[in-house]
């Protein structure tokens, strides 16, 4: 007797009562009798169509639930205790595919892989066997997108197509390398054109592989993890930043240890100060990166002048810095940076007879407390860091009680899907993601029309968008094209959910704006992955 009817049955229930809960603007609240009926009748309906796992998995729920003793659940956490089961109903809807995705082992560390090529199926080619063997991908086809991506996300390792639409491949590595020639990125050209005279050219503007099309699959994983196990050591080995010449990230992770060790020993407290370079994107969109390299390398000269010797600096990435001061109080140290903040901003840069200054932000916070961890004391930094920005920048603020409730930035985060499943799934992702900085608003849509109908859609605030391609009425594409030439387009991160097979629209998403694309049934870890990372581009 063939089940999947019944089972397609099964799952359409599941999805009606998880609607009407979760969905229905008149429903708070939901009583443990109904979501005993709910668990009960899925138990009993799962055994009899062959779905073991879901009838399990009912079970364990029916027993904890009774152990809870919960008699009104509100949405979020019945949300919650039903995750695993939402997750299984959509395992089970795709079950091949699913299967085969959550059995990828990521790599330890896993790079992020750009590839940029306007061949939508080579594209889609080598971001799907990449993925499947560990790495994280980002496409694109437009080369100024691809560009601006390039220097936002920050990749492992770059796959750069030589022929492509209004700018060659070549002239996207020269752009690169005028002002990036001091980060080690691995960069593999690939041609159709593989004679000798391009791959001449390709490695001396700057390329470390040149690779033929067609391309062996086998020999381009083994050059791949070969290039990204470069970077990884070369990451590894190096304290200083090749831009700035400050310490990095990593020798700051280092060092943190070490301080907290000290005070551990001597009882001496010490200050640690988060700087963030106030409106840094605006220098580089409207100056370009070159300029903004050049602000960071005078920014960090600055500081290394502006302290005393045994105060340490490094760069923690992107327009931030973190500089630690020894035997230094919260009020020393916030009196000294809000003076320097003057000082730099008179600094004067030029860019094509414009003449321009900039300042910076801080948050500082002193340790004194043996209780207190380096994470701790660092996202205390951090968040005065926020509060000095939202209180109109260029200025410090040392970490004080009252500073704990300062606004955060808002962030809409918009899933528009007409899958109940993916809706529900995805919103109790997002609300479980804790990012200091960033007060999020999470909103689930069934269809286009009403997303874009809502409030949330047209306020200014930056939005992270995640829309499903295919939806009856008005699909995603169309979404994208009405929000890519709304007036707050500029707001919009947008992840798209499209089909497997459907080439022509993953082309078209990108041609129209999307910043990413995961293609159905996708992983939920793989997305749960995916969508941290986006979010926390956003600033």
């Amino acid at each position: 007797m063939k089940l999947e009817k019944y089972q397609n049955h099964l799952f359409k229930n599941i999805k009606q009562q998880l609607s009407q809960w979760f969905e229905e603007d008149k429903i708070d609240e939901i009583t443990n009798e109904e979501v005993y009926r709910f668990l009960h009748s899925i138990k009993g309906t799962a055994g009899t169509l062959q779905l073991g796992g879901l009838m399990q998995l009912s079970d364990h729920l029916l027993l904890a639930s009774n152990e809870m003793e919960i008699e009104i659940w509100r949405k979020n956490e019945l949300r919650n205790f039903l995750f695993d089961l939402i997750e299984l109903t959509y395992a089970y809807e795709h079950f091949n595919d699913v299967e085969l995705k959550t059995d990828v082992h990521r790599k330890t560390a896993a790079g992020l892989v750009q590839i940029i090529d306007d061949d939508v199926s080579m594209l889609i080619f080598l971001k799907d066997i990449l993925e499947e063997n560990g790495w994280m991908v980002i496409t694109n086809t437009d080369p100024e997108k691809a560009t601006q991506q390039y220097f936002d996300m920050q990749p492992d390792c770059l796959i750069l197509d030589v022929q492509l639409p209004f700018k060659t491949g070549f002239q996207i590595l020269d752009d690169i390398q005028q002002h990036n020639e001091k980060y080690f990125i691995p960069k593999i050209m690939i041609s159709i054109q593989n004679d000798k005279e391009s791959r001449l050219k390709a490695y001396k503007m700057g390329a470390d592989d040149f690779i033929g099309k067609p391309i062996d699959v086998e020999e381009f994983l083994v050059k791949m993890d070969r290039h990204l196990q470069r970077k990884r050591l070369f990451d590894q080995s190096v304290l200083i930043d090749e831009l700035t010449q400050v310490y990095n990230r990593r020798f700051f992770e280092d060092s943190i240890t070490r301080y907290f060790q000290d005070f551990k020993r001597t009882k001496q407290g010490f200050t640690i100060a988060v700087l963030d370079l106030d409106r840094f994107k605006c220098i580089n969109d409207t100056h370009g990166h070159l300029m903004g390299d050049q602000v960071l390398m005078e920014f960090a000269r600055f500081l290394k002048q502006s302290i005393r010797s045994s105060d340490i600096v490094f760069r923690y990435g992107g327009e931030e810095f973190v500089i630690i001061f020894p035997r230094a109080s919260n009020e020393d140290v916030e009196k000294l940076l809000n003076q320097m903040i003057k000082n730099f901003s008179t600094v004067l840069f030029t860019s094509k007879d414009q003449t321009f200054s900039v300042t910076f932000s801080a948050g500082v916070y002193t340790v004194e407390e043996e209780a207190v961890t380096p994470e701790t004391a660092f996202k205390r930094a951090d968040r005065s860091l926020y509060l000095a920005k939202r209180s109109g920048r260029a200025r410090a603020m040392g970490a004080k009680p009252s500073n704990m409730l300062f606004k955060k930035k808002e962030l809409n985060i918009s899933i528009v899907d007409d899958d109940v499943i993916i809706r529900t799934m995805l919103t109790n992702i997002l609300e479980s993601m804790d990012l200091d900085h960033l007060d999020m608003k999470v909103a689930a849509y069934e269809n286009g029309g009403l997303f874009l109908a809502s409030n949330q859609a047209k306020e200014n605030h930056p939005h992270f968008l995640i829309l499903d391609g295919i939806m009856p009425d008005m699909d995603g594409l169309e979404v994208l094209k009405t929000v890519k030439q709304a007036k707050n387009a500029a707001s919009f991160t947008v992840l798209m959910l499209t089909g497997r097979k459907s080439e022509e629209d993953i082309a078209r998403a990108l041609q129209l704006g999307a910043d990413d694309y995961v293609t159905k049934p996708f992983s939920v870890q793989e997305l749960q992955r995916r969508i941290e990372r986006l979010v926390k581009q956003v600033k």
